[in-house]
């Protein structure tokens, strides 16, 4: 058969199903917790089920087997897990920490929440995520950390910068918001750095029916300090908060939920990946995946050459129904509510030029060979 790219007939003459990954074994777990009468179980430190219902922990226990740490700490949001990971390193008023401009504000917002200054570093061309050689050159005496954030699944080069960070002392914090499942040389992203926080927002690789994350780590006094931070800051009397802390308990049906999928999520990160190679048949400019990486293909993008139009380009897509989203639009330093920072336009180049550049295109574990070939010949008809 030839492709239509190709000049053969379309596959598919109208616009494929929305990924849905509700399924009835998910909607089973989530009524046998309703029928439980137990949604969340969160009581004193003194007792065990401080730590969550038996859902959550089962989840928990099952996630840190997963990445091979010692602790997997379930939180409502990756937001909340990040705010926890910042919190629980001793970030103290007027620490920097160096951060991407070239992710969700939420990234540097953690790191404002404890009166902390975000610095950001440019990113790498090919890959979009932190520059090593950018982060070096920011360092300062009051750098505490590094929160590195893997852009659309795949990792940044965390070995260069642990050891910058070791060089300098500072903790290294992984957002790996995009990026459950990923891997360097066999070894999952999540459990480079000293804490990471990870998303199961239902974009996300790993998705629940809600927000809700993870924090991971292999340091017990971390670990310790982000389950207090997740109950308002209590340790021993759940009525005297000892820390800074916020709400960030996960829920027990969202906990059953991704017990769901997380027994099935080997083989969507097997999809995942096959989706990916069909796209790199007819697209090469796409993110560069270094030798030995394995991303979680959170999202697929697209950078355009000076030729390509991006809102035109958006608009042919949205009549022939395929969706699409610029991820990202504005980097966090040009943002309305970071500008008091003192970051202007011109001040981190690559990350600027890429967000003019840039669209993503669908990703999921379901999309055929015939959806991708009708993403990209609508991509190609001029």
């Amino acid at each position: 058969m030839k492709l239509a790219i190709k000049g053969g007939k379309k596959s598919i003459a109208k616009v494929f199903s929305k990924y849905n990954s509700i399924g009835e074994e998910e909607l089973n777990a989530v009524s046998e917790v309703i029928k439980s009468g137990v949604l969340s179980k969160y009581l004193g430190a003194w007792h065990e089920d401080f730590y969550g219902g038996p859902k959550v922990r089962e989840f928990e226990d099952q996630a840190a087997s997963f990445f091979d740490v010692k602790h997997a700490i379930t939180v409502n949001s990756w937001t909340s897990g990040l705010v926890a990971a910042v919190g629980a390193i001793d970030i103290s008023p007027g620490d920097e920490v160096i951060v991407t401009p070239w992710t969700m504000s939420a990234s540097a917002t953690a790191i404002l929440h404890w009166n902390a200054i975000p610095i950001f570093a440019d990113i790498d061309p090919k890959t979009y995520n932190l520059d090593p050689q950018s982060i070096e050159k920011n360092i300062t005496s009051k750098t505490k950390a590094i929160l590195v954030a893997d852009i659309f699944g795949l990792s940044a080069d965390m070995n260069k910068i642990n050891e910058i960070a070791s060089k300098y002392n500072l903790k290294v914090i992984e957002d790996a918001a995009q990026s459950f499942g990923g891997s360097i040389r066999g070894k999952k992203v999540g459990t480079f750095g000293d804490v990471a926080a990870t998303s199961f927002y239902p974009a996300k690789p790993l998705g629940c029916y809600g927000d809700g994350g993870a924090i991971f780590t292999n340091d017990d006094n971390l670990a310790e300090e982000c389950k207090a931070i997740r109950i308002h800051g209590t340790k021993q009397d759940k009525y005297n908060s000892e820390m800074i802390g916020l709400n960030g308990r996960l829920d027990s049906i969202q906990a059953a939920v991704l017990l769901e999928k997380l027994s099935i999520f080997d083989d969507e990160l097997v999809m995942r990946n096959e989706v990916d190679f069909h796209y790199r048949k007819y697209i090469n400019n796409a993110q560069h995946h270094p030798e030995g990486y394995q991303s979680a293909h959170a999202l697929f993008s697209i950078v355009l050459g000076s030729s390509i139009k991006r809102d035109n380009l958006i608009d042919r897509l949205t009549q022939n129904k395929v969706p699409s989203v610029i991820y990202y639009k504005f980097p966090i330093h040009l943002m309305e509510a970071f500008q008091y920072l003192g970051y202007r336009k011109g001040s981190l180049p690559i990350s600027e030029n890429l967000s003019h550049s840039i669209v993503s295109l669908p990703m999921h574990p379901y999309l055929t060979e015939a959806d991708i070939d009708f993403i990209v010949n609508t991509i190609q008809t001029k």
